[in-house]
């Protein structure tokens, strides 16, 4: 796989609409309505959307992934576990991007990253048909050198890096730890870069946690939901993006 050039440093903003089904589930209902969410987010400047399908269905719906498809004019970003139902849901759509994330049902949002080195034949199967239908597929794993390597080895063209363990010692206040998991973050970006691999970068990122992940000259995508979709009730979603999006713009200019 041909590394791919840094010459290009525009970094895209993915919004995660998730939550937005979150809330409307809590109630039933038809509102709020993600799919609204995701066109308003479009027009902020949201250069794709990104929408987990879980096998629950906590909060988006199969109903949800089909008017997506239709409605949006920016990629689609499919988040799901290596499962034959979601491959299935997958392979009927064809979104721009597949990105496999691990699940459980017990997790309140996901906890960490795939265990690619562990399942590394099976998710090379797994992703092949994907990957053959045209969509971009996307492993979500940690900052750890060993499951690239093996996301390299199984075909997947991106990596997405779990931030998670990063904004949640910021949040903490364990600055040392903090550090600790944002160079190592910062090394991986450079080593799954050197690979050939696009690398994006996700979860739990705020306003304070986003500007040392996107200056990482190597992350092409910073993929942002629940903090957003919380911000959006303060300020309203529009401004909510726009400040995510100068803070990005920012810390690459």
């Amino acid at each position: 796989m041909a590394q791919t050039s840094l010459q290009d440093t525009t970094l895209r903003l993915g919004v995660n609409i998730d939550h937005v089904a979150t809330v409307r589930n809590a109630r039933g209902g038809q509102t709020p309505d993600p799919v609204r969410a995701a066109k308003l987010a479009e027009e902020a400047g949201a250069d794709g959307i990104t929408a987990h399908l879980r096998e629950d269905r906590r909060h988006i719906t199969d109903t949800d992934i089909d008017a997506l498809m239709e409605a949006l004019n920016v990629p689609l970003n499919f988040e799901m576990a290596a499962t034959e139902e979601m491959q299935k849901i997958a392979l009927r759509h064809k979104p721009h991007a597949v990105c496999i994330v691990p699940e459980k049902r017990e997790e309140r949002t996901t906890e960490g990253g795939l265990e690619v080195a562990r399942d590394e034949n099976k998710l090379a199967h797994f992703i092949a048909p994907l990957r053959d239908a045209g969509c971009r597929v996307s492993i979500f794993i940690a900052a750890d050198q060993r499951q690239i390597e093996a996301a390299h080895r199984i075909g997947a063209e991106v990596i997405e890096l779990h931030t998670g363990a990063y904004c949640d010692a910021h949040a903490e206040g364990d600055f040392a730890k903090r550090d600790a998991e944002l160079a190592a973050l910062r090394e991986m970006s450079s080593f799954a870069h050197s690979l050939g691999l696009e690398v994006h970068a996700g979860h739990g990122l705020t306003y304070e946690t986003v500007q040392p992940i996107a200056a990482f000259p190597e992350v092409r995508e910073l993929n942002i939901g629940h903090f957003l979709i919380g911000e959006a009730i303060f300020r309203g979603l529009t401004p909510a993006i726009a400040e995510m999006r100068r803070l990005m713009d920012d810390a690459r200019g």
